[in-house]
């Protein structure tokens, strides 16, 4: 009983001292909207108050309102108290509601008066399931008591952790039964849009299989579940039962859109080929825009209501397709279109945001509108670029056409052509045939005197070259030859190894290690392998040469000069004509010098008379070793 005298109290205190805006009952006018400055309301930031502490005492007082409230003003995690009045002179004939316009809203608790005098609560929002409230709508709809001549005082708390628009719309049910079927009738269209475009695309795709046309259908079915996530109507028809997901689709979906759209973009205009530095920021784009939905998802949730940072990634979006369509690639040009078009829309959404643009249903579906547009176009895009793709091929074949029908007539002409040439070429060959026949005869009489004379040349040529080499020899022992007279004895590697295999087994081989004479072909040229040992020697082993890091012919020469003694070209001279450090030049010839002295001094030869004598070097090993 005290508790309903103090209700009864509190209704006749807030009807004669705490009206600010009364909504009055009048069955001419079905729809009146009522946005948060034009009623009383109160902010609780410590969500602490209760319906008995706002509705009586001093914290009644606190509720006023605010002309200058603007969106932007709102304080997320803060509750926010309403307090509504509705006025009714006269009986009604319709039934009247009070419906709030933002299915975002985590929690609604409604306080509304009950016909014993005191108050009945009701909890909606988000954060509860579907089937709590009071009207299958996405909305949250409290349907007004009839009493005549009456005023009655509704009281709502209202907490969001993230911005809420809260607006009152004050309507007969015949006005929202209106509403309600028209919006879910455009609500149909749109979702009806989607799947059959996606179900357009998929067709396409199984026709053509390119994985464009996939990337697209994922685009706008995220285009679709971030739109029912928004519109309560995922909420009302796919998961009623899951509140907690219902906090987190929009903020999933919104990534999931943004992803497929940067991955679609790459794709469609080919930036890898046609615009590498923007492919790269595409990419880098999709890497932390995935770096901030997993910091989101897992560590601050209430992020996601940060929604216009997404103007970043469909600028850089609509600016690539720009940069595309400017160097010639025509089907970029729906594509620019389309989310200039979508652009335009999020820019519309954040005017009504700021309450820079009256709030009326276009503006307030501006994004629907704009993803509807956006569709359409990028479908226009997907068929532009197969209609110039066949274009193309058309034009290709018929290029190829016209050419095989030119590329036949002129058959044709070289052909007849060719007939008559032939014709008077086959007699022509048959003349010159027997005049050929009659030369032939004349050359077998001339090639075998040739074969007379080219024999007697060859042998000519024969002696001469002994007598040459007689010569260069006979010059060699008298020490006066020159460096290129000594090339054209020792040119190159080859002979200088033939030579040094000749003085080395001339009389047979003789294996160093174990004296066996049977060998076969070592594993460098040249070389020799003993058949008992396996021991390996090179031609060069046991020789002046033996261990040298340079051309062999060059050291020939070298060990030439120091035994013919000939001291005319300095190490300066030679090293420039040998092209080798004077350092390599000086001492390889200390070594031959001290072969030389050692033969001389072992009694064998007293003057080396031919060089070759001092290329051995087992006589300077065994003077050594008798010195030592």
């Amino acid at each position: 009983m005290v508790k309903g005298f103090l209700f009864s109290v509190a209704i006749i205190f807030a009807t004669f001292f705490s009206f600010g805006q009364t909504a009055t009952i009048d069955d001419s006018i079905d729809e009146r909207i009522y946005f948060l400055k034009d009623l009383e309301f109160l902010i609780d930031t410590t969500n602490s108050l209760t319906f008995e502490e706002v509705s009586m005492g001093a914290h009644a007082a606190r509720f006023k309102q605010s002309d200058t409230y603007q969106n932007s003003d709102y304080q997320s995690g803060a509750s926010y108290w309403i307090r509504f009045s509705v006025r009714q002179p006269q009986k009604s004939d319709k039934i009247w509601l009070i419906e709030f316009y933002d299915q975002t809203i985590d929690s609604l608790e409604v306080f509304a008066p009950a016909n014993n005098g005191g108050y009945r609560k009701m909890t909606m929002g988000d954060h509860h399931p579907f089937h709590q409230r009071t009207f299958a709508h996405k909305n949250f709809e409290v349907q007004i008591a009839a009493q005549t001549d009456s005023v009655q005082v509704y009281y709502f708390k209202i907490y969001s952790h993230e911005f809420a628009d809260i607006r009152i719309a004050f309507r007969s049910v015949n006005r929202f039964v209106y509403y309600a079927l028209n919006e879910y009738f455009l609500y149909g269209t749109f979702y009806g849009m989607i799947l059959i475009i996606s179900l357009y695309n998929l067709l396409v795709f199984l026709a053509i299989r390119e994985l464009k046309y996939i990337y697209y259908i994922c685009y706008i079915l995220s285009v679709a579940f971030y739109a029912m996530s928004l519109d309560g109507v995922g909420f009302q028809y796919i998961w009623p039962d899951f509140p907690r997901w219902n906090d987190y689709a929009s903020g999933i979906f919104l990534y999931l859109l943004i992803f497929w759209a940067l991955v679609f973009t790459r794709r469609f205009l080919s930036t890898t080929a046609r615009a590498r530095k923007l492919d790269t920021a595409l990419k880098l784009m999709i890497g932390i825009r995935t770096v901030i939905f997993l910091f989101e998802l897992f560590f601050y949730p209430e992020f996601f209501a940060f929604r216009f940072i997404e103007i970043l990634p469909l600028a850089l979006i609509f600016y690539t397709g720009i940069y595309v369509w400017q160097r010639g690639y025509k089907p970029a040009r729906y594509f620019v279109i389309a989310y200039g078009l979508l652009l335009t829309g999020f820019f519309i959404r954040s005017l009504v945001f700021f309450n820079v643009i009256v709030l009326t249903t276009v503006s307030h579906y501006s994004l629907h509108f704009s993803f509807v547009v956006e569709m359409l176009f990028l479908t226009f895009a997907l068929g532009d670029r197969i209609t110039i793709l066949k274009e193309n091929r058309d034009r290709a074949m018929r290029r190829i056409i016209h050419q095989h029908e030119m590329n036949m007539m002129l058959k044709d002409k070289v052909t007849k052509e060719l007939e008559h040439k032939v014709s008077e070429r086959t007699q022509e060959l048959n003349t010159k045939n027997f005049q050929l026949e009659e030369i032939n005869q004349k050359l077998l009489k001339q090639t075998r005197e040739i074969n007379q004379i080219n024999s007697v040349l060859d042998l000519d040529n024969w002696k001469l070259k002994n007598k040459i080499k007689e010569v260069l020899e006979e010059r060699l022992l008298e020490k006066t030859m020159s460096y290129e007279e000594f090339k054209t004895l020792y040119p190159d590697t080859l002979s200088c190894y033939r030579f040094l295999e000749t003085l080395k087994w001339e009389q047979g081989f003789t294996c160093s290690k174990c004296k066996n004479d049977k060998y076969f072909e070592g594993s460098q040229k040249f070389a020799r392998r003993c058949t008992r040992c396996g021991y390996n020697e090179s031609v060069t082993a046991n020789t002046i040469f033996q261990g040298i890091k340079f051309p062999i012919e060059k050291a020939f020469f070298i060990t030439y000069l120091v035994v013919a003694g000939r001291k005319t070209e300095t190490l300066e001279v030679l090293s420039e004509k040998l092209e080798l450090r004077t350092n390599t030049i000086w001492s390889f010839k200390q070594k031959v010098q001290r072969q030389l002295t050692a033969l001389e001094e072992s009694g064998k030869i007293l003057i080396a008379s031919k060089w070759e004598e001092i290329i051995l070097t087992e006589y300077v090993q065994e003077n050594e070793i008798s010195n030592s």
